[in-house]
C-alpha cells in the first residue's frame, strides 16, 4: 500500500474512534467507510514485469479509450489514450528502462480527464527518460477532475527499470501515450490494462518514442 493510504486510513479510523466514544456506534459509520475507501485506494499490487526487448508497458491502470493516428511537429504518430478512475490502482511506472533526465511540473485546470483539452491544460508533472539504447520517453502524469495532487519519487539522474514505481496521481487521472508510426500496437478501446504488466506496443530497437502519462 502507498504510504498516502495509511496517512488518510488511520487519520479516519481515529475520527470514527473519537466519534464513538463522543456519540455512539451508527455516527461512526461514515468516517468507517471512508477509511475502508482510502485503504482500498491507495493499494500497490504487486506486478509481473515483461522482459523481452522493444516493449512498451502501460504506465498505469485504467481504461484504453482511444487509439488514433495524428500528424505532430515530429512526424506522423499513435496515441493511445488511458482513463484511470477512482476505481483503478493509481501508482505510476516507468513505460521503459532509463535514466531521468528531466522533471518538469506545470500548475494548471482540473478539467474531466476524460476531456481531450485536460492533457494540454490540466496540473500536469512531464518526466523526460532516456532509454538505454538511445529511446527517449517523455510521460506527464496528468491530473483529473478529482485530482489535485501528483507525486513524481525520483530525481534527475536516476535510473528507473522498466514497470518500477515512480510516482502516483490521486484520484481521477489520463495517460495519454504517444507512439512512432512504424509501432505495432497490442491493445485497442475497450481493453484494460494493468500498470507495469500490459504491453501497449512493440518497437524495433532504438526506436525513440514518446509517452504522454
Amino acid at each position: 500500500m502507498v504510504r498516502d493510504g495509511y496517512f488518510y486510513g488511520l487519520g479516519l479510523l481515529a475520527a470514527a474512534a473519537v466519534v464513538v466514544w463522543l456519540a455512539g456506534w451508527p455516527w461512526a459509520i461514515i468516517p468507517l467507510l471512508l477509511a475502508a475507501f482510502f485503504l482500498w485506494f491507495f493499494r500497490d499490487p504487486e506486478r509481473t514485469i515483461p522482459g523481452e526487448a522493444g516493449l512498451v508497458v502501460s504506465p498505469a491502470d485504467g481504461l484504453v479509450t482511444e487509439t488514433i493516428c495524428l500528424e505532430t511537429e515530429h512526424g506522423p504518430k499513435q496515441r493511445i489514450s488511458i482513463f484511470l478512475s477512482v476505481f483503478d490502482v493509481h501508482v505510476n511506472r516507468s513505460p521503459i528502462t532509463g535514466t531521468i533526465s528531466a522533471v518538469l511540473y506545470r500548475r494548471g485546470k482540473y478539467l474531466n480527464a476524460m476531456n481531450p483539452a485536460s492533457a494540454g491544460q490540466n496540473e500536469q508533472n512531464i518526466v523526460t527518460v532516456r532509454g538505454e539504447t538511445g529511446v527517449e520517453v517523455t510521460f506527464k502524469q496528468i491530473a483529473g477532475l478529482l485530482a489535485r495532487r501528483i507525486v513524481f519519487v525520483p530525481r534527475e539522474g536516476s535510473r528507473v527499470e522498466r514497470g518500477e514505481r515512480v510516482g502516483l496521481i490521486k484520484f481521477g487521472s489520463r495517460v495519454d501515450v504517444l507512439l512512432p508510426a512504424e509501432a505495432v500496437l497490442q491493445v485497442k478501446p475497450g481493453v484494460r490494462v494493468r500498470g507495469g504488466s500490459s504491453v501497449l506496443a512493440t518497437l524495433p530497437r532504438g526506436m525513440s518514442i514518446e509517452v504522454l502519462a
